[in-house]
Formats: structure tokens, sequence, C-alpha cells
């Protein structure tokens, strides 16, 4: 027989390979004396965290907040549960819709999901916030949707009203948590009164740092639903996850975010889409490129011309040539901050009247502030502009603080 000094020597040299494709791998610890052997255990989101929520829908009638990412080991959420006999009742749809296939902003009709059979109901145009009809009769709502965590990304705010309404018929709440692909990141201004909006409904920077649980703990915590009434909320966290992890997207979470450079460069390029310029929208690039047909000069080599296409049927700048730059390299690594310098670039370079204002108040709404764009407009450099933000940021590193779930 082995001794048991013998039995962990043995383990010791057993490597474990267990595969956690999207992610760094958590690490639990077995000490005996001075021993460690380190164990490599999987992420699972929260949809995987089945033991923690299946016990509390089962026997309920359940509604689901989903879009494509919704799944399950790689089988849809929906159909996971309909297999695992809960009753789901009722659908509802972020913008993109539930197959995550509409346009952004495009109108997004209710309909039937062709195959399940079950209503879909559409949260996104007028019909942004849950009607005390379509909750009728649910017992619980779950929700479940990949964010990026990006202040203006609308899941977070599907998600607010989702909680709102959900509190106003005493219907409960459980979002299964899901990681930020940009967790460990919080920069940018903080969104300030007067600028409140379907991309910047509470007073955070443009990245919050937060996995979409715990950002529904602060709206909760924070009072910021309708006359301060309180969602009945569940948190189902992801298991073996950390805020240094790094996580690539297995599926797109939207028609215009389709590779990891989107992912990272989404928070520094959205902010184009309130001025003149094109971030390749009606290409096989968006979010990686930046463009104009006056940018530059005769010697900017990189071009590109939106046409109508997946995710895009009226792109911006659609037939026109841009000149521009391509930051698809630079989208290789995840971005440790709100990149301002192409903004400043473009803003300098493109021969253009009203850069910012074109569009209405788009880009100030975009920014939560228009003193970004004003400063922007002074010619101040972009260390100044970001100095500006530290008082702010720093009063909600600290608020947040009591929300966090992952170390």
């Amino acid at each position: 027989m082995y001794s048991i000094h013998k039995f962990f020597g043995l383990l010791f040299t057993i490597s474990l390979s267990i595969g956690a494709i999207h992610a760094q791998n958590d690490t639990n610890q077995i000490a005996d004396g001075a021993l460690q052997i380190e164990f490599k255990r999987p992420l699972a989101c929260g949809a995987e965290n089945t033991a923690m929520y299946l016990d509390k829908i089962n026997g309920k009638r359940v509604g689901v907040v989903a879009n494509q990412t919704s799944t399950k080991d790689s089988l849809h959420l929906v159909d996971f549960l309909l297999v695992e006999d809960v009753n789901v009742v009722r659908v509802f749809s972020p913008e993109h819709g539930f197959r995550g296939n509409a346009d952004a902003g495009e109108h997004v009709k209710n309909n039937k999901d062709p195959k399940t059979g079950l209503s879909v109901v559409s949260l996104y145009g007028s019909n942004k916030k849950p009607t005390p009809e379509q909750l009728q009769g649910l017992d619980v709502v779950v929700f479940d949707l990949q964010d990026v965590g990006v202040r203006f990304y609308t899941y977070i705010s599907t998600l607010h009203y989702v909680m709102e309404a959900c509190a106003e018929q005493g219907v409960e709440v459980i979002v299964l948590d899901r990681p930020n692909p940009n967790l460990d990141v919080v920069d940018g201004p903080v969104r300030k009164e007067g600028f409140e909006s379907f991309v910047g409904m509470h007073p955070i920077p443009i990245l919050h740092g937060m996995t979409i649980g715990e950002y529904a703990k602060m709206i909760n915590g924070e009072k910021w639903l309708k006359n301060g009434v309180e969602c009945n909320l569940t948190v189902v966290p992801c298991l073996n996850y950390r805020r240094t992890d790094s996580y690539i997207l297995p599926i797109a979470p939207s028609p215009n975010l389709r590779t990891r450079e989107a992912v990272f460069l989404y928070p520094s390029l959205c902010l184009f889409e309130g001025t003149v310029m094109s971030v390749g929208r009606g290409t096989d690039t968006p979010f990686e490129v930046y463009g104009h047909p006056q940018y530059g000069d005769s010697t900017t080599a990189f071009t590109f011309t939106p046409t109508p296409s997946y995710g895009a049927k009226h792109p911006k700048l659609q037939g026109e040539e841009c000149k521009g730059v391509n930051l698809h390299a630079a989208g290789k690594k995840k971005m440790n901050y709100l990149y301002l310098s192409w903004l400043i670039d473009a803003y300098r370079n493109t021969a253009v009247d009203e850069f910012f204002t074109k569009g209405g108040n788009w880009f100030d709404l975009l920014a939560g502030t228009d003193e970004l764009r004003k400063q922007i407009e002074k010619g101040l450099p972009e260390a100044i502009i970001r100095g500006s933000w530290k008082a702010d940021l720093d009063a909600f590193k600290e608020m947040r603080k009591s929300y966090l779930i992952y170390q």
C-alpha cells in the first residue's frame, strides 16, 4: 500500500487537463503540511451552475430574458430548461432580438420562436420595460445575457427595466451571471445628471468593471429603480472565476461585435458613433477600424467602403470610400483603459464641420456628459482630460466594492 505521502506525491506528478477553452482557470489548493497540490477547475457560467437555480424555478411559471448568448453546455438556455421540464411561459428579448440578428437600433417585433413555439416579447424600441400584462402569470424571470462591461451597451439598461417591472409586480428575478471580457477595467467619464438615456441610465463610468450579476446587485443596492423599489433578486454566480481571468466570448454578443478585437476596441470606438466617422459597420471588421472620406490626406493608405450587410442594413457613409485607420492589431491585446488618442486624432484630421454635433447630442449621451466633447474641441491633451475623471472614478470604485462577487 502507498503511504499518504506517496499518494500525494503521485498526485503531484499527474497533470489534470480540463478544457476551460475560453478562460484562464481558477486554482483550488489542498495542503498537506508544506505540500500544496493545485487542481485546475474550469470556469462555469451561471447558467451551468444549475444547482443554484433549477430547484428555485421548478414548479413555477417562468419567463426568460435571453438572446443567442444564453447557452448551457452549447444548448440554448430555453431549450435546456424545456428539456428539464421547466414551465417556460414566455421569452423576452433585448436589442438585436432573441436570435441576435437585428441591427443596432432596429425595431424588433414581438413574435413566436419557430423552434419552441414560445411567444417572444421584444424589450427594445417603444417597449423597453415589460408591461404588467406581459408579466402576468409569471412567478419568476430568469435573466441570462452576455454583457461586455460598457455603460452604453444596452443589455444593462434592459436589466434595469426588467428588475423594475418585476419589483412592481412582485415577480422574482434570477440573474445567471457571465464573465465580463473587460472586467478589470474601470475608466471613462461618469455619466452626469441631465444626460440620462437608454445608453446611460446610471451614474457610472463608460467601463464599469463589473459582471452583469454584480451590476444587478448595484442597481438594487443604490435604489436606482423607480420610486426606490427593490427587486427580489438572486444572482447565480460563475464558478472558478477571478477578476483577472481573461475570457474570450464563445458567441458574438451582438452582430457587430464579431471578434475578440472588436470586443476590446468597442469601449473606445463606440464614441465615434456620435461623430461623422464610420467604425466599419457594413464591412467585415466593424469596431476594428475608423475612417471618413475627408480623414487624413492623400498619403493615408488604409481605406474601406461601408455597404449593406449582416448587422448593418443601412451603414453610415454607405457606398463612400473612407480613408482611415485599421486597429485590428491593436485590438489583439485587451485595452487597459479607455483610449482617447484615436478620437482626438480623428477630430484633428477630418476636414468636416460639426464633427460631434451633426447627429444632434448623440455623442454627449454616449459620453454621459458634454465635458468630453468640449475638452476635445478646446484641444486639451489626453492626460488632462483623463485627469478630470479621477475624482468621480475613485468615488465609483469605492461605491462598487460592496457589490463585487469575484476576487
